[in-house]
């Protein structure tokens, strides 16, 4: 025999030996955010009790993570939302309901319609009005999105969203001020990077999938029991309080795998020898390397989460004494020099709202956000107040209170949700959302219509788990290592009869 087959024997006997000596589980569930809690949900539902859940936080919720900040006039703090923040898309009708706008109707959870057109806007000169350069983007919009399912069906080339701004005849200059505020706000703000890092195709297809298929509706949540009150509960129904099978405070840090089993390491020292495990963690996890994998994912594997993006979304919340702003949901600002500086704010203390909080959140997202990341609050502070000074006056108090959660810098996350950039592919995307053996991959990056929503994720943990149980129960094609459709050769145009359940496409959204 060889050396290297001794080599390789001597390993795989110990960790056989290894294997033994871990704690047995048909699945592992690494992450307790919402992909992770409805898959273990969903196991829970299909007769597969025999699981752990491991997170690395003192909670569940991931990045739905609602933190106390300032006070209130009993004294105690409020409760704002540093991670997920609305109910984007509903109900139309009679047709399908987004899951998280069930589960925010089951828990009563408290939130505000959504109305932009309840704004005030501002330059460096103090109140204007550039509400045309806001219509004018809308109209652009839409003529891009109907230009993407033209590209979709036809199976042509994808290109940027700017391109597709371009051939709209949507293309401001960088100097226009306006215009570029009225683009930040509306598409900046809503997927984090600019148009020229979005692609056409599937930008549309995730502002289809939430805004068409389900409602237009977003529903901005504020309850003081916090957003995550909707997963906590849900876990409840199948995890009662101190069941074992949760483990909180517990660091994945080496994942063994193979087409038979997945052994999961601990920053304890512990492991987990489970048939199956299913990974929930952020795309910015497995970018960053945060969590050896042995054998080293196949190269496929390692360029598709490679080829997407995570940015970073920062909301900045003040308290003031005294509100001394406009009773509107959004104060917009156009800088005159920087695009995306300070360009938002949402008062909370509005009728409707948290009355008399004295609650104001200021939003910067990617550059803008690294930037703020980098410096301390009070550096913060002193550029926001600058900001509200001019578009108030002179006479703006400081804030009681600042705090802002630091995405990027936050090992569990390494970012808010990600991005779909242009030159790839709905087969770059599965190859990014199939299994290597055993080991399973679910979350909003892996969805493919609602990628960046808390629907994608709540959506992709139960598809996940339901594969799982099917493999356990039986009734699924689980003996191969294709047991997912994957594409270690990539073509250039995925043909359009792929966009089918196999690929986790849900909904007809372009239709």
């Amino acid at each position: 025999m060889s050396t290297t087959k001794v080599l390789l024997a001597s390993l795989l006997g110990a960790l056989a030996v290894q294997a033994q000596e871990c704690e047995q589980t048909k699945v592992a569930v690494l992450g307790a955010g919402v992909a992770g809690i409805r898959a273990a949900q969903e196991l829970s539902n299909n007769g597969v009790d025999d699981f752990v859940l491991i997170e690395y936080q003192d909670r569940i919720g991931g990045r739905m993570h609602d933190v106390k900040f300032g006070q209130g006039p009993d004294g105690v703090p409020y409760k704002v939302e540093a991670g997920a923040n609305w109910v984007q898309g509903t109900v139309t009708g009679d047709g399908p309901e987004n899951p998280i706008s069930v589960l925010a109707k089951k828990y009563n959870i408290t939130t505000l319609v959504t109305d932009q057109d309840s704004l005030a806007m501002f330059d460096q000169h103090g109140s204007t009005d550039f509400k045309y350069a806001i219509d004018e983007f809308g109209e652009a919009l839409e003529k891009v999105v109907v230009d993407a399912g033209s590209l979709l069906y036809n199976d042509l080339q994808d290109r940027t969203f700017r391109a597709g701004f371009r051939l709209e005849g949507w293309d401001p200059l960088k100097n226009d001020s306006y215009r570029q505020t009225a683009e930040w706000w509306l598409f900046d703000g809503e997927f984090i990077y600019h148009p020229e890092e979005s692609s056409e195709i599937f930008t549309s297809v995730a502002e289809n999938a939430t805004f068409n298929y389900y409602s237009p509706d977003n529903l901005f949540v504020y309850d003081q029991r916090g957003f995550a009150t909707i997963i906590r509960e849900e876990a409840k129904t199948f995890l009662p309080d101190s069941d074992p099978r949760l483990r909180l405070s517990t660091e994945v840090t080496r994942i063994e795998y193979d087409d038979d089993s997945v052994t999961v390491h601990t920053n304890q020292g512990t492991c987990v020898h489970a048939d199956y495990a299913i990974m929930t963690f952020s795309l910015g996890v497995l970018q960053k390397k945060a969590v050896e994998f042995v054998p080293p994912l196949p190269a496929w594997k390692q360029a598709a989460i490679s080829s997407f993006e995570l940015g970073t979304y920062t909301k900045i919340f003040m308290q003031f004494d005294t509100p001394f702003w406009d009773n509107k949901q959004y104060l917009i600002y156009a800088d005159p020099e920087t695009r995306g500086y300070y360009p938002e704010f949402q008062p909370l203390d509005i009728p409707g709202a948290l009355e008399g909080s004295g609650l104001l959140i200021a939003t910067v997202v990617n550059d803008q956000s690294y930037r703020v990341e980098a410096q301390t609050n009070e550096q913060t502070q002193a550029e926001v107040m600058e900001v509200l000074r001019t578009m108030y006056g002179p006479q703006v108090p400081d804030p009681t209170h600042l705090w802002y959660k630091r995405w990027s810098q936050t090992p569990w996350a390494y970012g808010s949700y990600s991005n779909w950039p242009p030159a790839t592919s709905l087969q770059s995307h599965q190859n990014l959302r199939t299994n290597v053996g055993n080991l399973f991959f679910a979350g909003e990056a892996t969805s493919q219509e609602f990628f960046g929503y808390l629907q994608g994720a709540y959506l992709e943990g139960q598809y996940t788990a339901e594969f799982v149980a099917s493999c356990i129960g039986g009734s699924g094609n689980c003996t191969t290592s294709d047991d997912e459709k994957r594409y270690p050769v990539l073509t250039g145009v995925t043909p359009y009869n792929l966009y089918n359940w196999e690929h986790g496409w849900v909904a007809d959204t372009l239709a």
